[in-house]
């Protein structure tokens, strides 16, 4: 199965916004599906971090 193409993904996901999107809201959606991309290609790439050390990094945050 050939992969789908960015400008395809881009496409249906801009036919699936409601007919009164902003274009705020259509640019933040089409920046979410980038980072979650991007996300799934790292995780491809063997580049996650475990539980736990997630947890470490996000005590920074919880403090």
């Amino acid at each position: 199965m050939p992969a789908v193409s960015v400008k395809e993904k881009v496409l249906k996901a801009v036919q699936e916004l409601p007919q009164e999107v902003t274009f705020e809201d259509a640019i933040e959606k089409l920046y979410f599906l980038s980072k979650v991309e991007k996300g799934l290609q790292q995780a491809d790439e063997g580049r996650t971090v475990t539980h736990e050390e997630a947890k470490q990094r996000m005590q920074k945050w919880l403090k």
